[in-house]
Parts: C-alpha cells; structure tokens; sequence
C-alpha cells in the first residue's frame, strides 16, 4: 500500500468544483504538468548506505519502496484527503471490497463483533460471513432505520458499526447524527461506505464517522475502466489503517491511480448531472401504472427521506424501482430490450446501467415486501429524454410479458 497521509490544511470556502480541481497537485508531484504523471516503480536507488538507512526512518510522501508509493498514489490520496473537512489521511487500495476489508481489519481483531447494516453491499455481507467469521469475529445485522436504538444492540465485544448511507438496493437512509452518538457514547469505531454520495454530498468525517470508504472505481474514477479504492481516516484513526495496510502488502497501481485523478477534476460536473438526469427519471417512473414503488433518497416516500434532507448536499445517479406485479420473465424481457441501458455490474460510469436485483435474498435482520420485481439503475450521461423513452419501450415489453 502506498504510503498516504494529511495533505495541506482543507480550504473548506472553496467551492466544491474548485476543490475537485485542485485538490492534491502539489508543484513537487506535478513539476509543472497540469495532472500529476504516472510514477511507476519497485526498486528505489539510493546513492549510497547512509542514503538509504535514513529514507527508512521516514518513509511519509518520501520515495522509499514502490510499495510505499509515489507521487501519483500520494497526489490521489492527498486530494481525497481535502475532500473531507477534518480528516486525518486517506490510504488507497486496489478496489472498493478491499478497501472495505483495510478499513474492517484496521479495528477489529479475533473476539471481537462488528454490527453490519442489513442493506450492506453483498461483498461487504460475504465478508462477515466468510474472513471474519474465519477470524472469531462475530457480526450482528442491524435494521438501517434503527436510529438511536442501536445503542441496545452494542454490547461489550462491539467494536465497530458498518453503515452504508443510503442502503444497497433499496436505497434506505440510516439517522447517521443518532447512530454516531451512540457509537461514540460507547467508544466503538464507525465506518461508513460512502461511495454513492461522495464526500461532495455527505462530508462524513466532518459528521463524526471514523473511517469513511469509497469504491473509487465508481465515481471518482467515473469512466469503468480502473478498479480503486479508499479509506479516509478521522482523528486518531490514521495509524491503524496505515500499519495494518502496510502489513498487509496492500498497494493500488499507479496507472489506475492516475486515472482516479483524471476522474476526480470533474467529479463536481458529473455528479451535477447524474443528480439532475437520475431525479428526472425517477419522477417519470413514479407516474407509470407499470411502476409500484421508487427507491431514491430524493423522492419524499423513500425511507429516511427527512434524514437525506437533513443530512446529504445532494443525491447521485443510483437507484432502484420496484415493479407493479410481473414476473422474473417479464423483467428480464423489461432490461434485455434496452438500448441504452447496459447490462452489467458497478455504476458510477457515463454509461447507464439496468440490472435485476432481488434484495429479499440477502436480507436477515429486516423483511422486505416486495409486490414485483426490482430493477436498479445507475443514470449515466446520456440525455435524460432518450433514456426515459427506451424505459418507456422496457415497460411496454414488461406489461406484454
């Protein structure tokens, strides 16, 4: 894992689009070429022994070894870093689940119980059942709608809370100010997977979250072609994510690295229009007979819509509808005839993405009712009209079928 850490203080009266801009181009990453350039490398040379005994004392935004980093891990890191008003650092790992895993392994150790939102992310969910379960630790699956009762379900092995905010699927808005209260009443660690709002949206270090978690390949690469992620690290929590990235061997490519960066300059310009596209869409859906329900934090019948209100600067392009009755048949025959629609895993791209999902087989702590089948859609960049009328042609076949 690339060594990272605290960059320059934030300049939180910067607009966010000036801050995507700049974020992490220091003039010594940089030497006068607009994005920093990909810094490829395993042996570091030194000139002589005493050279190299001190570059080991101090390894922090210094060459050392490739898998401390270089100038275009550190620059990426550094800008995520300003990108959350009080954070400590941020460490970059080379996808979203590991990331996830940096982040859970930096706070708990055999013995210990992580409570996991019952909306987690599949991979997230795998995880506990499978690594740490291996590991003797326990997770316990919470409802996301708990709010302050979550106080009840941490216990003296709790050492950590997952949450994602909104949920995987069906979109749920957890009461994060309530349930970082009762976190931090307890001394317990909370870590927040953050990727759908970004910290442009939900500034979760600045909320009180400890360790906040990005699948950089979504948004912030924003072009499906890189595979990253990141943990950003509130006070005091810094340390333990770097020794235990650093113990781990984790390092993410400079070349996907680099293309993070790229994508990172117009983030700001991209969320904008997912959010004004996505909104666009799902307000058309709420009005066809074919469509029961809509699952976006924006529209007022979403679960903790008065949190997101709250809460959140803005909402991205992910989100899911629920169908009026039909069958699996039918909704396949729904999403096999799009035309602009991908059929395909991750979100996050310029490219629109359709995909069936069925939350009820990975819930334990909750019981979803669902009338219909779900399908989730990632909003890419497209003119909002074209895809409305490819999903009005879907909906048609749905109704046939």
């Amino acid at each position: 894992m690339s060594e990272q850490g605290g960059g320059p203080a934030n300049k939180n009266r910067r607009g966010d689009a000036t801050r995507v801009v700049n974020a992490g181009r220091r003039p010594e990453w940089t030497a006068g070429i607009v994005n920093p350039p990909v810094w490829r490398a395993s042996t570091i040379l030194y000139d002589n022994v005493a050279d190299l005994r001190a570059a080991g004392r101090d390894t922090h935004h210094r060459l050392f070894y490739g898998r401390k980093g270089t100038p275009t891990q550190w620059s990426l890191a550094d800008a995520l870093t300003e990108l959350e008003p009080g954070a400590e650092g941020t460490f970059l790992y080379c996808s979203g689940v590991a990331a996830i895993a940096g982040a859970l392994l930096s706070v708990l150790s055999p013995g210990d119980e992580l409570l996991m939102v019952d909306t987690a992310y599949d991979p997230s969910r795998s995880m506990a059942m499978g690594l740490l379960k291996r590991m003797g630790i326990t997770t316990r699956f919470y409802d996301p709608m708990i709010g302050a009762v979550i106080a009840d379900l941490i216990g003296d092995r709790t050492r950590a809370i997952l949450i994602e905010a909104p949920g995987s699927l069906t979109f749920e808005v957890p009461d994060l100010p309530a349930i970082i209260a009762a976190a931090k009443a307890r001394s317990v660690v909370t870590l927040l997977d953050n990727t759908w709002a970004t910290p442009l949206f939900l500034p979760a270090i600045a909320m009180g979250i400890d360790l906040s978690i990005l699948a950089c390949t979504k948004y912030i690469v924003g072009h499906s072609d890189a595979m990253l992620g990141s943990v950003t690290a509130g006070p005091g929590h810094f340390a333990a994510l770097r020794d235990t990235a650093f113990q781990l061997g984790q390092i993410a490519s400079p070349d996907d690295c680099w293309l993070g960066s790229r994508g990172l300059r117009t983030l700001a310009l991209r969320l904008g229009q997912h959010q004004a596209s996505a909104l666009e869409i799902a307000h058309w859906l709420k009005t066809r007979p074919e469509v029961a329900r809509v699952f976006h934090p924006a529209l007022p019948d979403c679960p903790g819509h008065a949190h997101f209100l709250r809460d959140f600067k803005g909402s991205s392009g992910l989100f899911a509808f629920e169908l009026n009755g039909g069958t699996d048949k039918a909704r396949a025959a729904l999403i096999d005839g799009l035309a602009l629609f991908g059929i395909g895993y991750s979100w996050g791209g310029f490219e629109s993405l359709a995909l069936p999902v069925d939350p009820q087989r990975y819930r334990t702590a909750t019981t979803p009712d669902f009338n219909g089948p779900l399908v989730r859609l990632s909003i890419g960049l497209e003119d909002p009209a074209d895809l409305i009328a490819d999903l009005a042609a879907g909906l048609e076949r749905f109704r046939a079928g």
